[in-house]
């Protein structure tokens, strides 16, 4: 009975959802005038505006207090809102002071200009090491003249040591001045007959451009050679060069680019400072061809492994303990002595890798082979 009267309610809606489809669409009706302003008159029905115009007279008075306007005029559009600028760096100034004692006094004011909203503060990073040549970031001292947050914070990274200046739980916006302070050791090269400071005072990194960059260069003797160069390295251009008395020079440098930088350099007479030898770390690649042999080998006994009878699961593990081994002591001295990322990869390290690939192998063939025992005994109890 139920499945009856469901088709036969079926039947009959159907052809009314179609007649109903193709009615045509309902005529939307005219906009409503806005109504008149309130006045101490009874209000009254506004005409339509044909009838308006038919009834105007031809020198139309002028409009008093009795009667208003028929409408007000329409409120302008809100303008769209501005785009946020991008954040920049307005002003960027250096003050480089060589000291006798061979240190190089490092004092940065940066200007930031936050512009697009809230931020944590700004990310400074400045290197200790290029190619194989180590320095030594020491001292670092923080401030801000506009009340800003300024604790340090610094993170030595694979050549660089990031300073972070700001507070993680709270947030500048608009315009802020930063200070930052260090001292730079054994930047310094010593040449035949001069040493030598070449230093790049603003850094490669920052991702906004800079508007004005100045660098003074203080010296306790005369400095009769500086000079000056920014842009990216391969497309740089010369400072313009000011001088403040025998003992300093000034560079200014306009309309830095994201990523473009001011690298000074200065020639010093022979014993005007105490200049120490400069450090090098060992090439994070120190591998011979025989290390470099070892690892193709144990990469090729990895194939050798999954065809041929393979030790226990013990001597696999024998082998990449010992290869942990001998990574450790190679990498350990280098660390010991210049930090966690002067790491060198040697041949002794090479060999390591080798016996933990093989080991690995070694493992991974011997579970291989008893699961597929356990798999065919299963088979023939089921048999």
């Amino acid at each position: 009975m139920r499945g009856r009267l469901r088709g036969t309610v079926v039947a009959a809606g159907v052809p009314l959802v179609l007649a109903l489809l193709g009615l045509p669409a309902r005529a939307q009706p005219p906009p409503v005038p806005a109504p008149a302003p309130a006045s101490s008159s009874p209000a009254r029905a506004s005409p339509a505006p044909d009838r308006l115009r038919a009834a105007a007279p031809a020198h139309p008075r002028p409009a008093s207090s009795a009667h208003p306007p028929a409408a007000a005029p329409a409120a302008p559009e809100p303008a769209a809102p501005e785009p946020a600028a991008p954040e920049s760096i307005p002003a960027y100034d250096v003050r480089l002071t060589l000291r006798t004692d061979g240190i190089l006094q490092v004092r940065e004011t940066i200007t930031y200009d936050f512009a697009r909203g809230g931020e944590h503060g700004i990310v400074r990073r400045v290197p200790f090491r290029h190619a194989d040549r180590l320095y030594d970031v020491r001292d670092v001292r923080t401030s801000s003249s506009t009340g800003a947050p300024a604790r340090a914070r610094t993170l030595k990274l694979l050549h660089d040591v990031q300073i972070s200046v700001g507070d993680r739980d709270r947030e500048v916006r608009g315009r802020q001045a930063y200070v930052i302070e260090y001292d730079m050791a054994w930047v310094f090269t010593p040449r035949p007959d001069h040493d030598e400071l070449v230093w790049d005072a603003i850094g490669d990194d920052w991702g906004v451009p800079i508007g004005n960059a100045a660098v003074r260069v203080e010296a306790p003797v005369p400095l009769r050679h500086a000079t000056c160069n920014a842009g990216t390295p391969g497309l740089t251009t010369r400072c313009l060069r000011h001088r403040d008395g025998p003992y300093a020079v000034d560079f200014t440098q306009s309309g830095l680019r994201p990523h473009e930088g001011m690298t000074v350099r200065v020639r010093l007479p022979k014993r005007a400072i105490a200049v120490p030898p400069p450090r090098y770390a060992p090439p994070h690649w120190t591998g011979t061809w025989a290390g470099t042999g070892v690892l193709a080998l144990a990469v090729g006994a990895m194939a050798l492994a999954a065809r041929r009878p393979v030790p226990s699961r013990r001597a696999g593990r024998a082998l990449v303990a010992t290869g942990v081994l001998l990574v450790v002591a190679d990498l350990g001295d280098d660390v010991a002595e210049h930090g966690p990322w002067a790491f060198s990869l040697g041949d002794r390290c090479l060999a390591g890798l080798a016996l933990m690939i093989v080991g690995a192998a070694v493992a991974r063939a011997r579970r291989y082979g008893m699961n597929q025992h356990a798999a065919g005994t299963l088979g023939e109890d089921y048999s």
